[in-house]
This record gives structure tokens, sequence and C-alpha cells, in this order.
């Protein structure tokens, strides 16, 4: 079976893949997300994931590129990573209490067959009203400065959150069902990627 690429550095979307079985190879894009600058979170997502994919698959042959990218929209704001503790505070400040939408592009290229796909998963995030005490302790933590929105699902930051209504895993970065969906789409089962190991 062809090679799985996983174009991206976030260990959470890793963790992922191989709690489902799947051991990809991991190839950091390097892609400056600045130069993409769109008002619409789905669009946003995905021309950053379709980059991202686009300068891995560069670097193979035969090989299925796998990219994704991930915003949280609350109120019509989009929100990446905060660039420092400051940003992070305020945005928690912003967005306790309220629901955010969690939007995840993805793009899969097989090299193969010559085909690409491009797709998005959104899901809703309900977030706690949390006190500043616990914001500026989490933020403390340095754990919101690697991630979408300012928070991980996945640690400690899923105790701020009271509630999802949408897929678990598009909020951690790789929506399961969905890359699932899109290899079936390319005439592959999930099976085939299975590590044999395992």
């Amino acid at each position: 079976m062809m090679q799985l690429v996983l174009a991206s550095a976030s260990p959470a979307r890793l963790q992922l893949l191989r709690r489902a079985g799947i051991e990809p190879e991991v190839c950091k894009s390097g892609f400056d997300e600045s130069q993409v600058q769109l008002a619409d979170p789905s669009e946003l997502v995905t021309e950053l994931a379709r980059c991202k994919a686009d300068l891995v698959a560069k670097q193979y042959q035969d090989c299925l590129i796998l990219a994704c990218d991930s915003v949280l929209a609350v109120n019509g704001e989009i929100h990446g990573k905060p660039d420092n503790e400051t940003i992070a505070i305020a945005r928690w400040q912003t967005m306790r209490g309220k629901k955010g939408e969690l939007y995840t592009g993805h793009v899969l290229i097989d090299q193969r067959q010559n085909q690409s796909l491009i797709r998005y998963g959104v899901t809703s995030v309900y977030f706690a009203s949390i006190s500043d005490r616990a914001i500026t302790n989490y933020v403390a933590t340095g754990e919101p400065l690697n991630c979408a929105g300012a928070f991980a699902l996945e640690g400690r930051g899923g105790v701020f959150v009271d509630k999802i209504e949408g897929c678990h895993s598009n909020v951690i970065g790789l929506s399961l069902p969905l890359f699932r969906e899109m290899l079936a789409e390319l005439g592959y089962a999930i099976a085939d990627f299975w590590d044999s190991l395992l």
C-alpha cells in the first residue's frame, strides 16, 4: 500500500491517526500562513491546508498526502493560534460563555491517481463561563499558544468546554469520519492504512 504522509507538525493530529491504527510519515510544510488572508473561515482553512499539502507533495512521489488546518470563529471573528499570552487571555475573556465554530480544512492528494480532494468540517464548541483566574492559570500552562482558538480539547482546555455539537476529532484538528469518507472517494478503505504491527 502507498505511504500516507501527514503534512503537519501537530502532535494532536499524529496521535489521532495513531489511535486509529495508522502510522503516517510526518513532514512539516513550513508554509507561512500569513500569506493567506481570507475572511470566510471555511475558505481560509481549505486554502491553508491546500498550500501545505502542495508544498509537501513536491517532496514525495507515489504517496498519499494529508494536510489540515483549523481556526475557531466566534461572533464572526476568526481565531488561529494566539501570538502571545496577552492575546490568549483576551481571547478567552471574549469567548467564555459563548459558542464558537471550529473549522478544519482537509486536503488529500493522491499522487498515484493524480487526484486531490478538498473538504472541511465544522463543529460547534460551547465554552464554559470561567473566571479571569482560571483563564490566567490556563494560559500560563502554555497550551493555548499552540492551538487554534487558544484551547486544546484533548488537553487541559477540555475542562473549560461544556459541550460540543458535531465531530469530536475535528476540534482536535483532523476529522476521522471525514478522512474516512475522503479515502473512500479515492477508492481506499481505512483498513488499507492500518499499521500491520498493531
